[in-house]
Order: structure tokens, then sequence, then C-alpha cells
């Protein structure tokens, strides 16, 4: 069905397209929950997993910047997604940056967005979530992100994340520390491992007055494609990060370079800056998990998210790493049926390939080092 209307959609904006199908999202989740069910059913046991003490039902999930204001959970839920991740959340609300802001590339199935963290902000948003907190078998991550203000600098920055992290931690299965938007004047970000330092012990002094110790996540970009090297960089992030205890890594965030697109030079430059989404960070997302993954030993999950769009993204994005994986872009391009797609095309790969569970796959092509 969604093939039929998707040119349609592709006639609006990316980001008219967008606030169209979020709005059929919400219709359809009040009035046709059944109907939900019947199109996008599959479960199968060799997909379960237990993960930072939750039970996933599959490895697929919603990936941050889809759902940013947390109004479309029961509906990827409906639509058989293993968990979601909202927002990104910031204590601030923001309107963003001035539109047009968001840009499909169609040659190379990607997107471009400048979106300016639009959200509603933290108190908005958090009753929205205590609504869904808790459900079984069904996990929430809640991505934060420092306000989207460049005067905010400094113990600033990390205060306002921290005031974000109190808000909606609670109701929160993992949080996701989005450390690499550069919104602040300087244009400097907290993938700076002195800064990451001071962010986390600042969080995880936050945490350690909650009832419950919330898994936390660091989200990480991806490599640069013309220089493929993971190196000191990534290295000081995972030991800062490891030190201070986090539970894991999601790999990667949009890309700020341009390499290997198809799309030209002139439609390039007309769009000018954004976070580039889709299957040109395919590779180095997939390389990223692979060396997240060998660097921790396999001893902490790691999300893998970018450019995966099949059933054969998703296994070899596994077998390199990645407990769960993460959907966006394909589902632009290919509608809410890729999650089906991508769960019964994962069970038939495995049982192709002899294996009986998801969770002896993860990590098998990472052991062998091939970066």
């Amino acid at each position: 069905m969604y093939f039929k209307v998707r040119p349609l959609l592709f006639l609006l904006s990316a980001e008219g397209a967008h606030g169209v199908a979020v709005a059929a999202a919400r219709v359809a989740q009040r009035a046709t929950p059944f109907l939900l069910d019947s199109m996008f059913e599959f479960a199968h046991p060799s997909l379960h997993q237990e993960i930072l003490g939750k039970t996933f039902s599959n490895p697929v999930g919603l990936a941050a910047g889809f759902d940013k204001n947390a109004r479309l959970i029961p509906f990827f839920k409906k639509a058989g997604c293993g968990f979601v991740e909202v927002g990104s959340i910031s204590a601030r609300k923001s309107k963003g940056n001035k539109r047009p802001r968001a840009f499909r590339l169609p040659e190379d199935e990607a997107l471009i967005n400048r979106m300016g963290l639009n959200n509603a902000g933290a108190k908005a948003i958090q009753p929205r979530l205590k609504r869904s907190a808790g459900q079984n078998a069904f996990p929430i991550g809640i991505n934060i992100v420092k306000s989207h203000d460049p005067a905010i600098t400094g113990q600033e920055a990390i205060d306002d994340f921290c005031e974000s992290f109190r808000i909606v931690a609670p109701w929160a299965d993992y949080i996701a520390l989005n450390i690499s938007c550069p919104n602040t004047s300087e244009g400097k970000t907290f993938e700076d491992p002195n800064s990451l330092d001071d962010l986390l012990r600042a969080i995880m002094r936050e945490r350690s007055q909650m009832t419950r110790k919330v898994p936390i996540l660091i989200k990480m970009s991806p490599p640069s494609q013309s220089k493929f090297v993971l190196d000191s960089f990534y290295d000081e992030m995972i030991l800062v990060s490891l030190a201070h205890g986090v539970s894991g890594f999601i790999a990667s965030n949009t890309a700020s370079d341009r390499d290997g697109l198809i799309t030209s030079p002139e439609r390039i430059a007309a769009i000018g800056k954004g976070g580039l989404s889709g299957r040109p960070i395919c590779s180095r997302a997939n390389g990223l998990v692979s060396y997240l993954y060998r660097k921790t030993e396999g001893n902490v999950p790691i999300i893998g998210v970018g450019g995966i769009s099949s059933a054969e993204d998703a296994y070899e994005r596994i077998k390199a790493g990645a407990s769960l994986i993460q959907l966006y872009t394909g589902l632009v391009y290919q509608g809410p049926g890729l999650i089906r797609s991508v769960k019964k095309g994962l069970v038939r790969l495995m049982e192709e390939d002899g294996h009986s569970s998801i969770k002896k796959i993860v990590g098998i092509d990472a052991r062998s080092p091939r970066i």
C-alpha cells in the first residue's frame, strides 16, 4: 500500500511528507489498532533477547528523530517494532531551524536534515512518556540532547543536559545521550573526550539519586568515508564512557560530509548544511559497530543504525556486533512494512545459516578484525 501513496507523498517536501505520515499514524493508532495488527504482525522466538534488563521481542526498533515528541509509540508497537527511541528531547522547547530543513536524495536513498532539534521540550513530553512507560516486552529509549541555543556552553550546557535527564529518565528503559550535535556558538560537541567526561560525571551523579539506575547509552558520529580511520578519537571516547559505567553505544548518528553520493554536486550544494542519513552511511556505520564490539570485547550492547533498508543490511549489522538495530530513512523510502520485512528476513537468513537465535549471531563477523 505504501508504494501506491509514496509518489503523492514525494510531491510534498520531505518535512511536509513526514508531517502527513505522522498525522496518519496518529489516526491509525487510535482508530484501527486491530487492522494494524493484521497488517504488520510477525513474531518468532528466535528474535527474542534480554538486553539492558528488558525483554526485546525482536531487534528492530525506531531510530530517534522520527518521533521527536513521543506521540507515535502505540503506532510503532502495533507496526511490529521491538522497541522505539523517541526524541531528541531537550530541556527547552525549540522550533528548530528555518525551513526548508529536510531534503530527500532519492538517487542515494538518503536524507539530509538540519531540523535544529525541534521538539516540545522535556516537561511537555514527559506526560506522554509516563503513559507509555513500563510496557511489557516493549522498551522505550529516550534520546536527550542539549537545548538548541548556541549561547548555552560549558557548565550551563551540562546543567541543561541534566535537567532533561531528571525530567524524562524515570520513564525510560534506556537514555541515549546525543552528544554529537554542534549547536553551540563555537560548534563544539560533547564528543570531545574531556567534555564527555564532564558530562558523564554529572549525568551519573544525577542517576545515583534515582531509585532505578536507568541504562545510559552514548550515540556516536560515523567516521568519514574518505578517512575511514577508527583511531584514538574513538578509543578515548570508549574509555571515558566505560570508565563512567555506560551501558552501551549507538552507532551511528548522521554524517556531516557528503562522501560517496550519486546525487549531483549542484543539488548537494543547493541543499547546504545538514546531517546525512541513509544508504550512503551504511558501510561506515557497520564498520563503527564492528570496531566498538571488538574494543569492548562484546561486553556491552550496541544499537546499530544508519543505512539499514533490508533484512540483509540488518543481518550484516548484527553480525558486525549490534544486538539491536534501528530504522529511519529506510521507512521514508519503503514505509512501515519494512519492519515486518526485516524481521521475516532475519529469521530466514538465520535458518539458512543454521542459527536458532539472534543472540548467537551478534558479533560473529567482528571477532576477526577486517578494518
